[in-house]
């Protein structure tokens, strides 16, 4: 079938005959339509089974083991026994009413003194090393790599170092100090030593988080203060720290959490003997040492609530309007 358009060209449509209607177009419906159905829902499966491994380990590895906790927690269980015993909220009357496993938290002040300095100090080499200074990648690996490296491996190190007479005495008496302190067996001194060992560990990780979010403003910002007069002060005061400002309140969220959570370095080098046991060192030696693990479920559920309670509160205390440098 030929047909005149207005322009005076022809256009050619295939006719097929059909019983009744001769010489109509045919048209097919419903078979294109139901075949991108099918492909559209297929595509909607394929994200799902990429997460279905994920979620499973998830499951498997997170939600199950914190449902656990929590059903322990109102047990007698001593880890052996089958079938321990139910009894309610008697683990968590126990905790409450006995002050001996609040006044550990007294030693996460030190850790959170730490944490404060720590970050003070990553941010201020963070700073330094975002502006052009010599050996900048090298210095920048410097105070990186302790973060690199296995907490145990470093509680070992300081271990040694901290020994009477040995690395740390032996330095300071190149300077005149021979007063051998007991840098572990001193209460006081040793959650001192123990939190600058946190504080040599982890600032490698605020001081990556602080230069990346530095590196990330605009420099215009800076040539513009550089025309205006601005000196190094007034670039971290008006540019650097209202820009990074949500950084800063991750890293004291981070730092909080930490302090209240702390285990690994203390557990390894003095094993929360002198006055150095923290919460979470109670909670192992309640479980393992005493097989109270209904007890040590409970007080691990009091950690957790406490910690997401003191992270809601520093959020809303420190609530950081978003800031536009653009």
């Amino acid at each position: 079938m030929t047909t005149l358009t207005p322009q005076g060209t022809t256009l050619e449509t295939q006719v097929e005959p059909t019983i009744g209607e001769p010489g109509r177009p045919v048209t097919r419906r419903g078979r294109g339509r139901r075949s991108d159905t099918g492909m559209g829902r297929a595509n909607n499966l394929i994200p799902w089974l990429y997460l279905l491994v994920p979620l499973a380990l998830l499951i498997t590895f997170v939600y199950v083991p914190v449902g656990n906790l929590f059903y322990y927690s109102v047990t007698n269980w001593d880890g052996i026994t089958p079938n321990p015993p139910l009894v309610g909220t008697a683990n968590y009357r126990e905790i409450f009413t006995n002050s001996e496993y609040f006044d550990v938290f007294k030693v996460g002040l030190y850790y959170f003194v730490g944490a404060i300095f720590q970050i003070c100090i990553a941010l201020y080499f963070a700073t330094i090393l975002s502006f052009k200074v010599r050996l900048r990648n090298f210095w920048k690996g410097v105070l990186f790599f302790p973060y690199l490296i296995n907490g145990v491996a470093i509680s070992f190190i300081f271990l040694y170092l901290f020994q009477p007479g040995g690395t740390l005495d032996a330095t300071l008496r190149l300077f005149g100090y021979h007063n051998n302190l007991l840098w572990l067996g001193n209460p006081h001194a040793a959650n001192i030593s123990l939190a600058s060992v946190s504080v040599w560990r982890y600032m490698g990780l605020n001081f990556v988080l602080f230069l990346g979010a530095i590196e990330s403003i605009p420099k215009d910002l800076y040539e513009a203060s550089d025309l205006d007069g601005a000196s190094r002060w007034h670039q971290f005061r008006y540019i650097i720290a209202p820009a990074i400002r949500p950084i800063i309140s991750l890293s004291v969220i981070l730092g909080i959490a930490g302090s209240l959570a702390v285990f690994e370095v203390p557990y390894i080098m003095t094993g929360g003997a002198n006055g150095t046991s923290t919460f979470v060192i109670q909670t192992i030696q309640t479980a393992f040492q005493f097989q109270q693990v209904g007890l040590a479920s409970a007080l691990a559920v009091v950690l957790l609530a406490i910690v997401l309670l003191v992270t809601w509160a520093q959020r809303v205390l420190t609530h950081a309007e978003d800031v536009d440098l653009s």
